[in-house]
């Protein structure tokens, strides 16, 4: 199984580029032909959050008839920037199946992997959030298939990073949603995004992941001694692997011209 992530995708209203420098629109049409073209076929896409820039409608109207495009099934869940009823109004059921525009958080059935979508999202705040409420409903998600192989996506990683937005912004419930995590050992990934950077980080008895945005990395500064912001680089998303054997592999694709492939032969 496949099962490809991208995030953070900053879409900005039509005919600027966000924040002035990031064309992000054209960086999403060109993950979107490179998702299409991709061999073998992935099995589904999961956009974790920040789909646009400010949560206008324009925006997120631009995003979805960007994502549309697509050929194979892709979700939705929001970010910091989205606003939900617009998110479930725009997507809706097909792409958002969540029972309202509360918390949008759903599970996706039917492939070799469950998948389980967390809203994060503290409305009007950077930072994120698994309340008790949100708790709650994971474990009884999860309690329905305690065997199976599963992976949860939410925007939010729900730890501190050593950057400014993990550490700053801040996640609340950590603990607690962490107990649930650690309660089901068939928890293959916790696929996040928000800060703009590839990582992995053993968290609970699983793997935290974050994804890369599309073409908006975050300036490292382990030190978090100077401003947050971005450097422009080439779109990318990442593809989960489901193998035969039952190990998950994560592999980052970068949507680029090269030179080949050659083969490992010389002539």
């Amino acid at each position: 199984m496949l099962i490809v992530q991208i995030s953070d995708l900053h879409i900005s209203s039509p005919g600027t580029d966000t924040y002035g420098h990031a064309p992000m629109a054209g960086n999403l049409q060109k993950c979107v032909d490179h998702i299409n073209r991709f061999e073998p076929k992935p099995d589904v896409v999961l956009v974790s959050g920040d789909i646009c820039d400010s949560g206008a409608l324009d925006q997120t109207e631009r995003a979805a008839d960007i994502l549309n495009q697509l050929t194979i099934p892709y979700f939705v869940i929001p970010g910091n920037h989205d606003l939900r009823e617009t998110m479930f109004k725009t997507f809706g059921e097909v792409h958002c199946p969540a029972k309202d525009d509360r918390f949008l958080q759903y599970v996706i059935e039917g492939f070799d992997i469950r998948m389980i979508a967390m809203d994060s999202v503290i409305a009007g705040q950077s930072g994120g959030e698994i309340c008790a409420e949100r708790v709650k409903w994971l474990d009884e998600q999860l309690a329905l298939e305690p065997a199976k192989p599963t992976i949860l996506f939410l925007h939010h990683p729900p730890f501190k990073f050593s950057v400014p937005e993990t550490d700053e912004d801040g996640f609340l419930g950590s603990d607690a949603f962490g107990d649930v995590v650690e309660k089901y050992s068939n928890i293959k990934r916790v696929m996040c995004g928000h800060i703009h950077l590839l990582t992995h980080a053993a968290w609970r008895g699983t793997i935290v992941s974050t994804a890369p945005s599309m073409g908006m990395q975050l300036d490292l500064d382990l030190s978090m001694s100077k401003p947050s912001g971005f450097v422009l680089v080439e779109p990318s998303y990442l593809v989960h692997h489901w193998t035969p054997q039952k190990n998950l592999i994560t592999h980052t694709i970068t949507v680029r011209d090269v030179d080949g492939p050659y083969p490992f032969a010389t002539i």
